[in-house]
C-alpha cells in the first residue's frame, strides 16, 4: 500500500492517512492495518508503544501508534519509530499541546461563524458501535470540547442541497469526537452513515472528514506543522461546492 510520508526523522514520522485502512487490528479478522504498514516500513518499531492483551490472551500490537482516525477518515496522522519519541509524542497528547485541525462537509447551515462545543460523550445506549453527547447516553461519560470554524457556506452544484465546508479542533481526544459533536448539534458529517441516514452529498461515498494540520514538538525541540494533501473525494467535493 502506498501511504505518503509527510514527515520524518529519527524518532517519529508523520503520514496521509488513505480512507478504508483501520489503524489496528482487532484480533477478528486479517485485514491489512495502518500497523502493518508500520512493521514493514519500519521494522524497528514493531516492538514501539502500548500492545492490547484481548480476554482471550491475545496480544494485538499497536506498532507506533500515538493516536487514532477512524477507518474511514483520511488526513495527517503521527506514528512513532522509537520508544523514545513514542513516549514524547504521548506525553504532548496528554498534556493537549498537540494542535489539531480537520475540515469536514457537514449537512445544512451552521449559522454560527464559530462555536465552541462542550459537552462530555459516552457510549450510546442504542448502539454498541456509536457514541453520544446528552440524552442516551450508557455508563461514565467523559469531557469533550471542540472548536468548530466555518469556512464556507454553499449548496451541492448537482443538488442544490445547503453544506457547510468547516474546520474541526478538538481540545480532547475521545472516540468520534468531532462525528459525535457535529450530529449532536444537528450538523452531521456527509456520508456519515454511522450518524445519519441522510443522502450523501457532493459524491462521497465515505464520511467527509479528513485530517488537514498537526502541529507537535520533536525531540530536538522544533515545532513542526505538517498539512495533509487531500484525497481525490475531497478535491471532488471541493468543485461540486457551490459558495
Amino acid at each position: 500500500m502506498n501511504i505518503p510520508i509527510l514527515y520524518e526523522d529519527d524518532d517519529m514520522v508523520a503520514i496521509n492517512k488513505p480512507a478504508g485502512l483501520v489503524v489496528h487490528g482487532d484480533g477478528k479478522s486479517d485485514i491489512y492495518t495502518l500497523v502493518d504498514w508500520v512493521i514493514e516500513h519500519f521494522p524497528e518499531a514493531k516492538k514501539v508503544g502500548e500492545p492490547i492483551t484481548l480476554p482471550s490472551g491475545e496480544i494485538i500490537l499497536r506498532s507506533g501508534i500515538v493516536h487514532r482516525l477512524d477507518k474511514d477518515t483520511t488526513g495527517v496522522m503521527l506514528l512513532a519509530k522509537t520508544n523514545t519519541g513514542f513516549l514524547y509524542l504521548k506525553e504532548q497528547f496528554q498534556n493537549r499541546t498537540i494542535e489539531k485541525t480537520y475540515h469536514a462537509f457537514v449537512y445544512g447551515n451552521l449559522k454560527e461563524d464559530t462555536l465552541f462545543i462542550d459537552d462530555p460523550i459516552g457510549r450510546s445506549s442504542n448502539s454498541i458501535r456509536k457514541w453520544t453527547s446528552g440524552k442516551d447516553m450508557r455508563g461514565a461519560s467523559r469531557n469533550a470540547e471542540t472548536v468548530v470554524t466555518v469556512v464556507e457556506r454553499g449548496k451541492d452544484a448537482d443538488t442544490g442541497e445547503v453544506v457547510t465546508f468547516v474546520a474541526a479542533n478538538p481540545k480532547t481526544g475521545r472516540t468520534h469526537q468531532i462525528r459525535v459533536h457535529l450530529n449532536y448539534i444537528g450538523r452531521p458529517i456527509i456520508a456519515d452513515s454511522l450518524y445519519t441516514k441522510r443522502v450523501s452529498l457532493l459524491g462521497f461515498s465515505r464520511v467527509a472528514l479528513h485530517a488537514r494540520e498537526i502541529s507537535f514538538v520533536t525531540l530536538d525541540n522544533c515545532k513542526k506543522t505538517i498539512e495533509a494533501e487531500y484525497p481525490e473525494d475531497f478535491t471532488f467535493a471541493l468543485q461540486q461546492f457551490e459558495k
